[in-house]
């Protein structure tokens, strides 16, 4: 028997307001509930980009944020962030910087983005799986393949009126 997974319901300000489980989170009540995104840029200026497994029930088998994930209930954004970037990819030793916080709505969630970069040039080693494959990409890279289909829209989005004007 699988554990209910409980994520906070938040106000467009991220306060939390209430809990609700990962199923009703993802089924069409367009809850806001908060997440987190880590954009890892190693020092040539490139982007590290992970490809959902198959077995995700979001956006399975797309290219995404290099760390994307939930904030528990009763979990804090940075802890969440550094829970999610360790099973993720590996990496527990890094610095996050915020970016901001958005809310951003697809066909079936509504989700409070909490954003992030950091710039890491060790070992990174992805979870099988939670993540098909991962690599760097270019600006050029990426900005050539919107609209192609490969990417979840909210990476597009996040990528387009947030990420590309990061001056690290």
């Amino acid at each position: 028997m699988s554990k209910t997974e409980y994520f906070p319901l938040v106000n467009e300000s991220g306060e939390v307001i209430g809990k609700a489980s990962r199923l009703e989170c993802h089924s069409g009540t367009f809850w806001l509930h908060p997440v987190v995104h880590l954009h890892v840029f190693n020092s040539n200026g490139d982007l590290y980009l992970q490809k959902r497994s198959l077995i995700k029930d979001i956006q399975p088998g797309k290219w995404d944020t290099s760390v994307g994930g939930h904030v528990d209930y009763g979990e804090d954004v940075i802890t969440a962030l550094k829970r999610e970037v360790s099973e993720e990819l590996g990496i527990a030793d890094f610095e996050p910087i915020f970016i901001k916080s958005y809310k951003f709505v697809s066909k079936q969630e509504a989700e409070f983005v909490n954003c992030f970069y950091t710039v890491y040039n060790a070992e990174i080693n992805p979870d099988p799986i939670e993540i098909s494959e991962g690599k760097f990409w270019t600006f050029e890279q990426i900005k050539s393949a919107i609209g192609l289909d490969i990417f979840t829209p909210n990476f597009e989005q996040e990528f387009i009126n947030v990420v590309q004007n990061i001056k690290h």
